[in-house]
């Protein structure tokens, strides 16, 4: 009888210690046990940081606390943590998942932050989260000032120093469910290196960028928004989407892409797109030429053509100066022809940049970063044919050189092959697709050529005796 109780004491002591021990151990029910001690004893207070304010705009807090608890050791502690993947494709970092706790110390309180996440409604609406603080009523005045402007401090460094993500925002239709904006990661991987602009242009946009994100004493001083301009224009494929992630990943700026035509309700509409973007971001209309000539040649306009216009007296006005700060505004136009001088003046675009099709400096630029070849025995002909005015997009000739990538001297050849003009104007006979394959490439070429052009359709010839500009010229208004 002695043996069998014994046994049975065993049983219900290793039963007790595995209960203990469950998920992290004995460490973790002390600290359970710990936690339900203080709800007892101590009187708490909450304070709750909410995704988006009661306009439904983007908080800027919620995303400062974001950063702070996500750089903090202790969220390896939490029961449930999500592995993602980071900004770098080969950074595998933790993220907090939904409705966990997390522990931080600072002056000798402890403090705990909950991630509490909402269930989509009937609506369909995206779910939002908030981040609830749980202190020590005796704690929070004497320590919760210092402690938010530690958090400040932690998520500016943060974000100064690269490790923010970036998101890219696309304006939702009619907003419905009070959410105009829509956000995914942007992971665009252009920077000013690997654009094809020339030197001097990239050396100039470098700077002027630098001095904006160190200008904002100086912008006050001067009783002006903080914020700065550009006009980008030139043909298609000319490399103006790409400057414009260039500039994102080199201010380290969100992407707000406008679409015009998913602004339904006017000059309102528009103006709270504008009040919902947030700091540092940049601001982007592409095609403004579209509407704003649109508008300015027909009597019946269009909803989207009149936008345009909006959109640029704005530029001008009290609410640019409201929700303008910290901000970049791109618009980028295929040509500024037909367009009213008046509606690009100075105090709506500060910079005028043009994007021209590829020449010579652009092609050896194009050639190093995707074939890695600096000099070849075909770029005195290329550049022989660049110079009669003949001439394809950067992004045609880019296509080309990815096409081929496998042999250099097969892609320039394929890009000599697309360059060749039309006869009849004075520069030369078009030779037929199969004498202008053996002249290039006894072959090969020609067939990445035909193919090519099957699958694009990008070679259209322009004509050989049109003026163009010989690189991208910068023009400060």
């Amino acid at each position: 009888m002695t043996i069998v109780m014994i046994i049975i004491i065993l049983i219900i002591l290793l039963f007790l210690i595995r209960v203990m021990l469950f998920k992290t151990g004995l460490i973790h029910s002390t600290k359970k046990l710990q936690q339900t001690l203080q709800e007892i004893f101590y009187v708490h207070q909450y304070l709750k940081v909410p995704e988006l304010n009661e306009s439904m705009q983007p908080n800027p807090l919620y995303r400062k606390v974001f950063l702070y608890l996500h750089s903090l050791p202790s969220i390896e502690d939490s029961d449930f943590t999500n592995l993602v993947t980071g900004t770098n494709q080969n950074d595998i970092v933790l993220c907090l998942d939904a409705n966990q706790l997390i522990e931080d110390h600072f002056l000798g309180a402890t403090l705990y932050w909950f991630n509490q996440k909402t269930e989509p409604n009937r609506n369909n609406e995206n779910r939002t989260g908030s981040f609830l603080l749980k202190i020590r009523k005796n704690d929070k005045r004497r320590i919760l000032g210092a402690y938010l402007r530690h958090i400040h401090d932690v998520a500016g460094d943060m974000e100064s120093n690269g490790k923010r993500e970036l998101r890219l925002f696309v304006n939702a239709g009619d907003g419905e469910g009070g959410v105009r904006w829509r956000s995914v990661p942007f992971t665009h991987p252009s920077t000013f290196e690997t654009i094809a602009m020339g030197e001097d242009l990239r050396s100039k946009v470098k700077s002027d960028l630098e001095l904006f994100l160190r200008g904002k004493k100086y912008y006050r001083k001067l009783g002006r928004a903080w914020r700065r301009s550009f006009l980008l224009y030139g043909p298609s494929g000319t490399g103006k989407s790409s400057f414009v992630a260039a500039m994102a990943n080199f201010l380290g700026y969100d992407v707000y892409d406008v679409d015009l035509e998913n602004v339904r309700g006017g000059d309102s509409d528009l103006k709270l797109l504008l009040l919902e973007t947030t700091p540092k971001s940049i601001v982007v209309v592409e095609d403004l030429d579209k509407f704003v000539v649109a508008a300015t040649t027909e009597s019946s306009l269009p909803a989207a053509s009149a936008t345009g216009i909006q959109m640029l007296n704005i530029m001008d006005g009290i609410l640019s100066a409201c929700c303008g700060e910290e901000r970049v505004m791109v618009f980028t136009m295929n040509s500024k022809d037909g367009v009213d001088p008046d509606l690009l003046r100075p105090g709506r675009v500060d910079v005028h940049i043009h994007f021209p099709t590829c020449d010579f400096s652009s092609f050896k630029e194009l050639a190093s970063s995707h074939l890695g070849v600096k000099e070849h025995k075909l770029f005195p002909r290329v550049e022989e044919i660049l110079a009669r005015g003949v001439s394809l997009s950067p992004a045609e000739v880019g296509e080309l050189m990815i096409a081929n990538r496998g042999s250099p001297s097969r892609a320039i050849k394929s890009v000599i092959g697309a360059l060749r003009p039309d006869g009849g104007d004075g520069i030369g006979r078009r030779e037929s697709a199969d004498d202008d394959c053996d002249d290039v490439d006894g072959g090969d070429g020609c067939n990445a050529v035909k193919d090519f052009r099957k699958l694009y359709g990008l070679f259209k010839l322009r004509n050989g005796k049109r003026s163009r500009p010989s690189n991208n010229t910068l023009v400060h208004d």
